[in-house]
């Protein structure tokens, strides 16, 4: 189960908010994630409070407030090619929605099965 957390400015419009949310999903889903399996937030930050350089360390155009950060939080095991499959997808359907790709950068963060709990306390796979 992917949990999806999604920073972006306060500023950012709920449309693009969701763009952001349906595409990630997109490309998980595109890699093996059931389509059911979604678990997203969101939170939204003023610009005092989401500092990001414009650059680093190789941005082709400056970032600037349409920026996104994306946390993939899933369990271990998919290997590099995976990973590459996902953001191919997203790129691609992001590009496509006219979301310029260079805002995006994401994150994956991979944790063991026994650390999830789904609903009434019950470990996973354990």
């Amino acid at each position: 189960m992917p949990l999806v957390t999604l920073t972006v400015r306060d500023s950012t419009p709920a449309a693009t908010r969701r763009l952001l949310l349906d595409a990630v999903h997109g490309a998980l889903v595109a890699v093996g994630v059931p389509p059911t399996d979604r678990f997203q937030r969101v939170i939204a930050l003023g610009a005092d409070e989401f500092i990001v350089d414009p650059a680093y360390p190789d941005a082709a155009r400056p970032r600037g407030d349409g920026f996104a950060l994306v946390e993939v939080l899933w369990s271990v095991g998919r290997s590099v090619k995976i990973k590459r499959q996902l953001l191919q997808h997203l790129v691609a359907s992001l590009t496509e929605a006219g979301f310029d790709a260079e805002q995006l950068m994401l994150v994956f963060k991979e944790t063991t099965w026994e650390n999830w709990s789904f609903a009434g306390g019950r470990l996973f796979h354990v």
